[in-house]
C-alpha cells in the first residue's frame, strides 16, 4: 500500500505536453492578424474627408455638376461670342459704352467659369451661388440686349464687322437666357415648406383635478391698532 498524501499538501498541476503551446502565445499570434478596418467614405457626400482628399472630391463633384447640367457649355459659348465681338469691334471706332458692356460681361463669365472649375464656391458657403449665378444671367441678358439696341440705333449704316459683332452680342444674350432656364435644376425640390417659420402650437396646461382655486387671504390688521 502506498502511503497516503498528507492533508493540506498542494498537488502540482500536470505539465503540458511537449507539442502544446501556452495560451499567451496563442493570444500573441491572434493580435497581429487583426487589422484596423478602414473607414469607407460615401461617394456622393464629402463625409469626413479633409485637406487634399476633400479638395479632390470637391473638384471632381463640382466639375461633374458644372458640365453635366450644361452650364459650362453655355457659359463658354457666351464667352466665345463676346470675345469674337470684341475682336471685330477693335478695328472700328465705336461708342465706349459697347466696349464697356462687352469687357464687363467677359470678366463676369470668366469669373464664374473659374469659380466652378476649381470648386472655389464650395469653400464660400455663406453666398448662395446658384441664386447669384441666376441674377448674373438675368442682368447679362438685359445688358447684352440693351447693347444690341443701342448699337443698332447709334448708326445708320453698319460695317460688315460691326454687323457681325452686333449679331454675336445678341447670340451671347440668348445663351445667357438659356442658362437662366438651366438654373431651375438647382431649385427643384428645394422649395420651402409651408409654416416652416411658424412656431408649433404650445400645449395648454390642464387644470389639476381635485384642487380648486386657492382662497384669498384676509388682510392683516395694521400694527398698533386694537
Amino acid at each position: 500500500m502506498a502511503p497516503k498524501a498528507a492533508k493540506g499538501a498542494k498537488t502540482e498541476p500536470a505539465p503540458p505536453p511537449a507539442g502544446a503551446k501556452p495560451q499567451e502565445d496563442k493570444k500573441d499570434d491572434k493580435e497581429p492578424s487583426e487589422k484596423p478596418q478602414k473607414l469607407v467614405q460615401p461617394k456622393h457626400e464629402v463625409g469626413t474627408r479633409k485637406g487634399c482628399r476633400r479638395y479632390r472630391w470637391e473638384l471632381k463633384d463640382s466639375n461633374k455638376e458644372f458640365w453635366l447640367l450644361g452650364h459650362a457649355e453655355i457659359k463658354i459659348l457666351s464667352l466665345g461670342c463676346l470675345i469674337a465681338a470684341m475682336i471685330l469691334l477693335s478695328s472700328l471706332s465705336v461708342h465706349p459704352i459697347l466696349t464697356l458692356i462687352i469687357t464687363m460681361e467677359i470678366s463676369i463669365f470668366s469669373f464664374f467659369i473659374l469659380l466652378y472649375s476649381f470648386a472655389i464656391h464650395r469653400y464660400i458657403p455663406f453666398i448662395l451661388w446658384p441664386i447669384s449665378d441666376l441674377f448674373n444671367d438675368l442682368f447679362a441678358c438685359a445688358f447684352l440686349v440693351g447693347a444690341v439696341v443701342f448699337a443698332v440705333r447709334s448708326r445708320q449704316s453698319m460695317h460688315l464687322h460691326y454687323l457681325l459683332a452686333v449679331i454675336l452680342i445678341g447670340v451671347a444674350g440668348v445663351f445667357a437666357l438659356i442658362d437662366v432656364c438651366l438654373q431651375r435644376n438647382h431649385f427643384r425640390g428645394k422649395r420651402a415648406k409651408k409654416h416652416t417659420l411658424v412656431a408649433p402650437p404650445g400645449k395648454e396646461k390642464e387644470p389639476q383635478q381635485g384642487k380648486g382655486p386657492e382662497p384669498a387671504k384676509p388682510p392683516e390688521p395694521a400694527k398698533g391698532k386694537k
